[in-house]
């Protein structure tokens, strides 16, 4: 997680940047491959002020969203900072006013009752517009071309939750949105409101339920049948946010839990399976397959996060906070209330997993995602004393054949999470690009990697180098040209420096100070 929020009091590639930053023709090494004409879009987290308590989740930093935009052969780089309610309020008052993460009662009194979204998780492009996601609010639309906050969004009053899923899904047949809001009546509140919102922008469904415990539902699973609600161990409740702790504690008592349902049913078949200690974090794909649904995920062992505390008071466990790609098989047509488990490799992975989306609910044969390679050179007198922070390779997981290929980044480098980016006029699944971003950890800048992802471990296949540290990540996506009109110009200005903030395009303040568009 270092290398995806950037720390206050951090020093080298680690420390906090200020500036919002345009190239219109970025350097390239080797060859952008010609079929290639879309946007990488990414999200983070970026302190534009210091948290106002040291001990606050890096999760709490100010959104800040980069596009990397290819055509042609070329790229072009934007990054801005989504400007917030919270942005905009602590650049009026030039300070830092609001405490823990999720926990308003620790905010300054001025501002509690606003928004206090960073929107610093992921993108997502639908019905042609363009949105940041953090789970605690309403997505935040933002403008394609110069990457401007619009505000937030309801899909036309559509949409009731207070919440809304960083991870909504595409369904590649239909073209529909199906997404959820956790938390969905207020701060600590048992409410899950499942949406479906049609290729056209517009909420087709919508179903209220509730959660066996109150947990982080980060994350979930479609198929072409089913919907899987997917938590466990982290929990809350308005005592905890009284007393001013910050917003989750781990109990490693709770079982971990995933809720199933038809996906075109009112949510009376919800079933809740049960099973043992983990942390549930992100998926890659399920399929229904009859009265059988399996769910593919690179779920942890235990509590991976360190500041969020255990609420018996041990100390956080690194040696437990280990991701495996997982095969769960839930029985439907069983009485039993639990599932069947199966590591597919035994290598640890990062969480931050992709398929072809293409193949989303559909069987899929690849996973990719990002991993530390031990057996892999780390050059610590320049990239520094890092080594147990570094993602230095690439994987693309045969899920049918249990065989792995992968993609080295270098000796002084740190990978990012991948997107996968179909090769035009292919329909084959994996047929096509991974894309993310490195971090150089050396020469203190941000390199965009294209690697085939049929041949990982031939190497890059061309490398885009910024001649700064390009803003932190959590997630990214990549969307074609078709998919998302009005795109940045490959011409957008040049030059990097601090930003004014004067305004973003088609900014309505007035959505801002709605208390019932988020939680305070």
């Amino acid at each position: 997680m270092v290398d995806a929020f950037n720390q206050p009091g951090a020093q080298g590639f680690f420390a906090p940047q200020r500036f919002d930053a345009q190239l219109a023709d970025c350097e390239v090494v080797g060859t952008i491959p010609s079929d290639m004409d879309g946007v990488f879009v990414r999200v983070g987290g970026e302190w534009y002020y210091p948290p106002k308590f040291a001990d606050d989740a890096p999760l709490h930093s100010d959104g800040y969203i980069t596009a990397f935009r290819i055509k042609d052969g070329k790229c072009a780089f934007s990054g801005r900072y989504v400007e917030t309610p919270r942005f905009r309020a602590n650049l009026a008052e030039g300070r830092q006013q609001f405490g823990y993460y999720r926990n308003p009662f620790t905010h300054d009194e001025k501002v509690r009752g606003l928004d206090a979204t960073v929107a610093n998780t992921a993108p997502i492009a639908h019905a042609g517009m363009l949105f940041a996601l953090k789970e605690d609010s309403l997505p935040y639309r933002i403008d394609p071309a110069t990457l401007g906050t619009m505000g937030p969004h309801d899909f036309g009053g559509g949409y009731n939750s207070q919440t809304f899923s960083a991870h909504p899904k595409i369904d590649p047949i239909s073209g529909e949105m199906l997404t959820f809001g956790y938390e969905a009546t207020g701060l600590a509140s048992d409410d899950l409101f499942y949406y479906v919102i049609d290729r056209h922008g517009s909420v087709t469904r919508e179903v209220r339920l509730k959660v066996p415990y109150v947990s982080v539902v980060h994350d979930w699973a479609v198929t072409q049948d089913h919907v899987l609600f997917t938590f466990g161990g982290y929990t809350t409740s308005m005592e905890r946010l009284r007393d001013g702790q910050i917003h989750w504690g781990w109990d490693r008592t709770l079982p971990s839990m995933v809720g199933i349902m038809r996906r075109d049913g009112d949510g009376s078949d919800l079933r809740w399976f049960r099973g043992p200690e983990r942390c549930m974090m992100h998926t890659l794909n399920a399929v229904s397959e009859g009265d059988k649904v399996t769910l593919y995920a690179p779920f942890y062992d235990s509590n991976f996060f360190p500041f969020f505390p255990n609420v018996d008071g041990s100390p956080w466990d690194p040696s437990k906070a280990h991701a495996f790609i997982r095969k769960l098989t839930f029985d439907l047509s069983s009485s039993s209330d639990t599932w069947e488990e199966e590591i597919l490799f035994p290598t640890q992975v990062s969480d931050l997993g992709k398929i072809d989306h293409r193949y989303l609910t559909l069987p899929a044969r690849y996973a990719f995602t990002n991993f530390a390679d031990p057996t892999r050179p780390f050059d610590e007198a320049r990239a520094g004393n890092v080594r147990g922070r570094v993602s230095n390779s690439y994987g693309r997981f045969d899920m049918e054949t249990g065989q792995m290929d992968s993609y080295f980044v270098g000796d002084t480098h740190s990978l990012q999470e991948c997107s996968f980016v179909p090769r035009r006029g292919s329909e084959a699944e994996g047929d096509g690009y991974l894309i993310g971003t490195a971090s150089n950890l050396a020469e203190l800048r941000t390199e965009l990697v294209i690697v085939d992802a049929q041949r990982l471990s031939e190497g890059d296949i061309a490398r885009v180098i910024l001649p700064f540290r390009g803003g932190p990540q959590v997630h990214g996506a990549w969307y074609d040209a078709e998919e998302l009109p009005g795109l940045m110009p490959m011409s957008a200005g040049a030059g990097a420096g601090q930003a004014d903030h004067a305004g973003a395009a088609n900014y309505d303040a007035s959505l801002f100070t709605n208390p019932g568009g988020g939680q305070s």
